[in-house]
C-alpha cells in the first residue's frame, strides 16, 4: 500500500474504486446479476469498509452497480462511512471509461464506485500508471488529484493513491 492521501483538501478530487466482494456461485440457476455475496465476501466487505473508514476518508457519494453482490458490498461500506448508496444500472459491466464518466457525472468531488471487473482493474491500472495490475474481489483503490476538474484526471498523474486487498 502507498501513503495515505491528504484527505483534508476540499479542492481535491478523490476517487475510490471498490470491486464487489467475493460472490457465491452455489446456485447455478441464478442470473449473474442476482448472485449474492458468499461467506468470504460477507466477511471481507465490512472489514475493508472499516479500514477505509479508519483512514479518515469520507466520500460525498457512493455509487454502486445494481447487481446484488455489488449492492451488498456498497451497503457494507455505506454503513461504515455513513453515506447512502446510489444505485446506477450503468455500472453493471461498465468499461473503465464509463466508470470514470459516471464518477465525473456525479457532481461530487469525493466519489466511491462499487462495480465489477474487467472495468475496475482496467481503470485502476490506467489511473495508477500500470502499477495496479488487477483488482481482486473487495479490493479498494483510492486516488487523489489536486484539481476540481474531472475532465483532466485521466490525463494527469494522481498526487497520491493507495491499494488494499483482503488477500
Amino acid at each position: 500500500m502507498t501513503s495515505t492521501p491528504d484527505r483534508s483538501d476540499p479542492a481535491s478530487i478523490r476517487l475510490v474504486l471498490i470491486r464487489h466482494a467475493k460472490s457465491d456461485w452455489g446456485d447455478s440457476s441464478l442470473d449473474d446479476h442476482d448472485r449474492p455475496l458468499g461467506e468470504r465476501g460477507l466477511r471481507d466487505a465490512p472489514r475493508m469498509a472499516r479500514e477505509l473508514t479508519e483512514s479518515g476518508f469520507r466520500p460525498d457519494v457512493i455509487l454502486s452497480s445494481t447487481a446484488l453482490r455489488a449492492r451488498t458490498t456498497a451497503e457494507a461500506f455505506a454503513a461504515e462511512l455513513g453515506v447512502a448508496v446510489t444505485l446506477d444500472p450503468e455500472l453493471y459491466g461498465a468499461s473503465a471509461s464509463t466508470l470514470l464518466a459516471i464518477a465525473a457525472g456525479s457532481g461530487a468531488l469525493s466519489v466511491v464506485l462499487v462495480a465489477h471487473d474487467p472495468g475496475m482493474s482496467v481503470l485502476a491500472g490506467r489511473l495508477s500508471g500500470g502499477r495496479i495490475e488487477h483488482m481482486p474481489t473487495c479490493a479498494v483503490a483510492t486516488f487523489q488529484w489536486d484539481t476540481r476538474d474531472w475532465d483532466v484526471v485521466d490525463s494527469i498523474e494522481p498526487t497520491d493513491w493507495t491499494f488494499d486487498s483482503p488477500r
